[in-house]
């Protein structure tokens, strides 16, 4: 590609400061933008915006994204059912359909369960009331410390902390970091209470490429779902499923970031105190860029 990599970065809810806004991705934003390629240029370029409404209370960009130049949807689901029109959708699956790259990322229980109107791309998404997990044994609470939520809410550690992932063999090439130690990526951010995603063993086109694992109950569970072109020639896009969007913001890559005030867990410092885990989520991001790209 000669020209950088357009990439909308987009969240699910209107500008609103005390919530999960765009904002509150501004590192990831900032180093999407640093991102340069082999001859120096600009990787990407990057579009960051909250949700608007436009007369017919659809998103203007998001219902017709298919028809835009954007290469990339890096799409944060932070709403609670209501995010997503149908027309956004519409627009988001043409987008999909015509080659489009999508990261889709959610959070606890039914946080982000717009995805679900996304039909295929949303369905490595698992909520409670809406696609819950196929498998009844995880219909669960797994973070018994935050009461309010329930499943799925895998606890990976505390805002600001790192956890140590567990990357599914055959190594996916998004877990590549030449710098680590063994070449591969070993941290990401913490959540006290991820979401859940995953993939039929039926599906040849999707696998999990890595889990995490609870630090109250020790229950392995998944992080990150890859799916490939379901069409011969590459027709339809890439996607990656994650389990939350805490992976992507501020408070989880730099608790001094702060949070939305509904936030009431004690934060980490872990990635602050622990060097290689900023630096494998960084070649975590670039990694997805060039994967959703790639022809």
């Amino acid at each position: 590609m000669d020209r950088p990599i357009e990439i909308l970065l987009q969240t699910t809810i209107p500008t609103t400061e005390d919530d999960w806004s765009i904002a509150r991705f501004s590192m990831l934003s900032n180093y999407l933008a640093s991102l340069r390629n082999e001859d120096g240029k600009p990787l990407c370029n990057v579009t960051a915006r909250d949700r608007a409404s436009d007369l017919t209370g659809n998103d203007p960009i998001l219902s017709t994204l298919g028809e835009s130049d954007f290469d990339q949807l890096w799409l944060f689901a932070v709403d609670v059912g209501d995010g997503l029109t149908a027309k956004d959708a519409e627009g988001i699956q043409s987008f999909y359909a015509r080659g489009g790259g999508i990261m889709a990322t959610r959070d606890h229980q039914d946080l982000g369960c717009s995805i679900n109107n996304l039909g295929c791309v949303g369905a490595f998404h698992y909520f409670h009331t809406q696609n819950p997990d196929p498998d009844a044994s995880r219909h669960c609470c797994d973070d018994t410390q935050t009461t309010t939520i329930l499943w799925p809410n895998y606890h990976s550690g505390a805002n600001g902390d790192f956890q140590r992932i567990l990357p599914l063999e055959p190594i996916h090439d998004l877990l590549r970091n030449p710098s680590s130690p063994n070449g591969i990526i070993e941290f990401f951010p913490a959540h006290p209470h991820e979401g859940a995603v995953g993939a039929s063993d039926r599906d040849r086109h999707a696998r999990v490429i890595a889990r995490g694992k609870s630090l109250t109950t020790g229950r392995t569970f998944n992080l990150a779902v890859a799916i490939d072109p379901r069409q011969d020639g590459n027709d339809l896009g890439r996607v990656l499923a994650e389990s939350t969007f805490h992976h992507f913001c501020d408070y989880n890559w730099d608790a001094n970031a702060g949070a939305p005030s509904f936030v009431s867990e004690p934060p980490g410092n872990g990635m602050k105190a622990e060097p290689r885990a900023l630096e494998d989520i960084h070649a975590y991001v670039r990694n997805i860029v060039l994967w959703l790209s790639h022809n």
